[in-house]
């Protein structure tokens, strides 16, 4: 089984994603942004974007990459990663369905002040990124249409990551 971890920046899915791992025996966590990074480093490089989820390979790779680790390892694979284009999702989801790989599929989610003040707060990435800031909004539209349709919403204003990561394995096990 899958357990992707969405959300925007500062929704805390770096940090829930090894509370999350320790709560569910037999699980790893898979940062499917290390394949963007592995596609940004081709030489010369693909067409230039402002998001390596516009490369069709890094969807894919992405589902092959899960795929392939599961079949390796067995049990659960924790995805934290946000996605916020709805088709990519779809890509993803149906891709792994494909693949008969269960997946559960949460939201971290905080309002707009909360995001901001925990991005400009964060010393590990620096405080306020204009990358992590410019996402603000077109989390707020997903949020806002189509996310809740395809997952389990998880509001972490006032939780703690402990407490979030609990409510990440209630929906994983239901």
């Amino acid at each position: 089984m899958i357990v992707w971890i969405n959300g925007t920046h500062g929704a805390g899915k770096t940090t829930t994603a090894p509370l999350v791992q320790q709560l569910i025996p037999g699980s790893r966590v898979f940062d499917a942004e290390k394949v963007g990074e592995t596609l940004m480093d081709i030489s010369p490089g693909l067409p230039a974007t402002d998001n390596f989820q516009h490369w069709p390979p890094w969807r894919s790779l992405v589902v092959e990459t899960a795929r392939q680790v599961l079949e390796y390892t067995g049990g659960t694979l924790i995805i934290p990663m946000t996605v916020l284009t709805e088709e990519y999702w779809r890509e993803i989801s149906e891709g792994l369905a494909g693949h008969g790989i269960p997946v559960r599929h949460v939201v971290l989610h905080a309002d707009t002040d909360t995001l901001r003040s925990r991005i400009a707060s964060d010393e590990i990435l620096g405080g306020d990124s204009p990358f992590r800031l410019k996402h603000l909004e077109p989390y707020a539209q997903a949020a806002g249409t189509w996310l809740p349709r395809v997952a389990d919403m998880i509001d972490t204003t006032r939780l703690t990551p402990a407490e979030a990561a609990r409510r990440v394995v209630e929906v994983a096990q239901r």
